[in-house]
């Protein structure tokens, strides 16, 4: 079976994007119970990084684990690795290494609130790079009252007033990252296998990250116990399954038109981390997933509307023929 017609399809966009953005919001609150397990301290920086590199080289083996069931062959073809290496530094490298720091310093709540400007910073690079995927009012207007579902959820810990400090900085940092890096898997997804992509650019940016962590405190400084260990393994298992869905409906559609659904992430980290975390929560969260949702009918919109002018166009030339 073919992955584009799946990944094409209404509803199997809605179910692939609400799969990897649910996956990714619940990392917030396991991130976090992790640190807590390991006894990483907000300050250490360096065993975050290896505890990152960890669970993204982890998720790589499983994906590739999978390709080898599917028969496929997995041996790396030094011709990808320049496309490989890009999208690795920003979708894995950078955009963990400072998710991670400025996650040690959040809340899951406030992290999982800052995730959701990724589909801003997205929808903005598309509309420099894409001559078919400008920023019309339409979109932009259905990006406010996504962003407005942002901002809501953050009044929902109790909080009228913004403040940023080093966490804040580096979770926008990188959610830019994150952007651009989803950016650059959709160009290199035209000519690599989606599978294949994104096993290698996690190798390697789990590489770097272990490297960056492990050469300053060592390479096995942590005490796991059962729990921990399941707990990386969760991490690692959500970000194989949410990148590769999420790659591939990257591919297949416009960007303007899903990364709207980037704005499910800090919907469902809030909820989750007020469920797992025991971290406060109120009504107001459902508010933001009704302008969530509001937002994507918007951006989402334009395409039934082109369609009907298009058919309409075609009625008006047949009735003149």
């Amino acid at each position: 079976m073919k992955a584009e017609p799946f990944f094409t399809h209404p509803v199997g966009i809605v179910v692939a994007s609400c799969g990897a953005t649910f996956l990714w919001g619940s990392s917030f609150p396991f991130i976090k119970l992790s640190y807590a397990a390991l006894h990483i301290e907000p300050g250490e920086t360096f065993e975050q990084l290896l505890f990152a590199g960890y669970r993204f080289i982890l998720a790589a083996c499983l994906i590739l684990l999978f390709i080898r069931i599917l028969g496929k062959p997995t041996g790396l073809k030094t011709q990808t690795l320049p496309s490989l290496t890009k999208v690795g530094l920003f979708q894995t490298f950078f955009q963990y290494l400072f998710f991670y720091v400025g996650l040690s310093y959040s809340t899951g709540i406030q992290g999982s609130i800052i995730a959701g400007t990724t589909s801003f910073f997205q929808i903005i690079i598309a509309h420099f790079l894409y001559q078919n995927d400008f920023l019309s009012w339409r979109k932009v207007s259905g990006l406010l009252i996504g962003f407005m579902g942002v901002i809501v959820v953050s009044l929902s810990k109790g909080s009228y007033h913004f403040s940023f400090g080093i966490g804040e900085v580096c979770l926008l940092i990188a959610m830019f990252c994150g952007a651009l890096g989803n950016i650059f898997a959709k160009n290199e997804a035209a000519k690599l296998d989606i599978l294949y992509m994104t096993s290698y650019q996690m190798l390697l940016g789990g590489v770097g990250l272990t490297l960056a962590g492990g050469l300053v405190v060592g390479f096995t400084p942590f005490p796991f116990t059962a729990a921990s260990i399941l707990m990386l393994l969760y991490l690692a298992i959500l970000s194989a399954a949410g990148f590769v869905l999420w790659n591939n409906v990257m591919k297949y559609n416009k960007v303007g038109n899903i990364s709207m659904y980037l704005f499910f992430i800090p919907v469902f980290g809030v909820a989750l981390s007020a469920a797992i975390l025991d971290e406060p929560l109120h009504g107001l969260v459902f508010v933001a997933l009704a302008l969530v949702v509001a937002g994507i009918i918007i951006v989402n919109r334009g395409k039934s509307e082109k369609k009907s002018v298009v058919i309409e166009k075609e009625i008006v030339l047949e009735k003149h023929n």
